[in-house]
């Protein structure tokens, strides 16, 4: 059965009324979450980026769901501190928290002053950075020298199972070159053709645990309202991943994004005003081979959003993809399947 979760945007929701749309997202039926861990928004007029990881303590605290985050080890984050933060999460709410490393975009990592690397050498990074962190997570005391540096580092707080460390992917190489490591794998939507080479060159060449989709989709009462905020607050997104790796501010973003067709946004968001047209869309996607989807609607305001998805969206999206219903064991399991890889 398919978990369905909520994604929590730090980039377009301030950490209070995210936090608020965390709380509503259980309400409503929602199994699971995520969220993005980011230092600047994808736009100026998205607005946030509030601190990732003070969220998902409250998140955590004040909810029953297992969360996830996706974060960039290695340049703004030292992988030490973030083995730790893993640690201390893992501990305090066994079973409910997963981490989803990929190598980080210049618009949250220039800000350390260092050179950006290129695609190559963060992966180099992000491999070390994952050795370092399973070796801490262990409880192992780890010096290393090589794109990252580690004098003696000790976690203490352990949990008993360390969390899952899953690989974030866009593109289906960079799915291949996760798979000798990751607990899972996360990617966002795209075309059907895509995601399906996507799953396919993880579990190709090895790649274990669950696979968790992304989706983007704006709900609005119709087609024009739904597109409407779509295109105010995702077409700064449409950017290819050469380009999106590679900006610096949210300014830059914006201009980019004047350049994109409007209706460029409809293929990488899911526009609908019908909620049960909307899940027959996202099941689609998941029959590409998915274990969990998170939807993620792009609108700065979620309460209707999260009322059809209580209504329709979810019960609809339980009929066609073999979701499971809220209260049985998969959205925990989900979350800690594969911990102690």
């Amino acid at each position: 059965m398919v978990t369905v979760g909520f994604h929590a945007s730090h980039e377009q929701i301030a950490p209070g009324p995210l936090l608020a749309a965390a709380q509503r997202a259980q309400q409503a039926g929602f199994d699971a979450a995520m969220c993005s861990d980011h230092l600047a928004p994808w736009s100026v007029r998205q607005g946030e980026s509030g601190f990732a990881w003070s969220w998902l303590g409250a998140a955590l605290a004040t909810t029953e769901l297992p969360f996830g985050v996706v974060t960039a080890p290695g340049q703004r984050y030292h992988p030490v501190i973030v083995a730790q933060a893993v640690a201390t999460l893992g501990a305090m709410f066994p079973g409910r928290f997963w981490a989803a490393l990929g190598s980080g975009e210049a618009m949250n990592e220039h800000v350390t002053g260092d050179r950006w690397p290129t695609k190559a050498e963060r992966d180099e990074r992000l491999r070390e950075c994952v050795e370092v962190m399973r070796a801490l997570l262990a409880g192992e005391e780890v010096t290393h020298h090589g794109r990252v540096t580690v004098d003696r580092a000790r976690v203490w707080s352990l949990p008993e199972v360390p969390p899952r460390l899953v690989g974030a992917a866009v593109t289906p190489a960079t799915a291949r070159r996760h798979a000798d490591w990751a607990d899972g794998l996360v990617t966002v939507n795209q075309p059907v053709e895509t995601l399906r080479q996507v799953v396919a060159e993880y579990r190709d060449a090895g790649g274990r645990g669950d696979l968790a989709l992304q989706v983007h989709v704006a709900w609005g009462t119709s087609d024009e309202a739904a597109f409407a905020v779509a295109h105010d607050q995702w077409r700064s997104n449409l950017l290819p991943p050469a380009v999106n790796w590679d900006l610096e501010t949210p300014e830059q973003y914006d201009a980019v994004g004047e350049l994109v067709r409007p209706e460029a946004v409809r293929g990488s968001v899911l526009v609908d005003h019908d909620a049960e047209r909307l899940a027959d869309r996202v099941a689609e996607l998941v029959a590409c081979g998915f274990d969990q989807v998170y939807l993620h609607h792009v609108g700065k305001e979620q309460d209707a959003f999260l009322d059809v998805a209580a209504s329709t969206l979810l019960p609809r999206l339980r009929d066609v993809a073999g979701a499971a219903p809220r209260g049985t064991a998969t959205g925990a399991t989900a979350a800690s399947t594969g911990g102690a890889a």
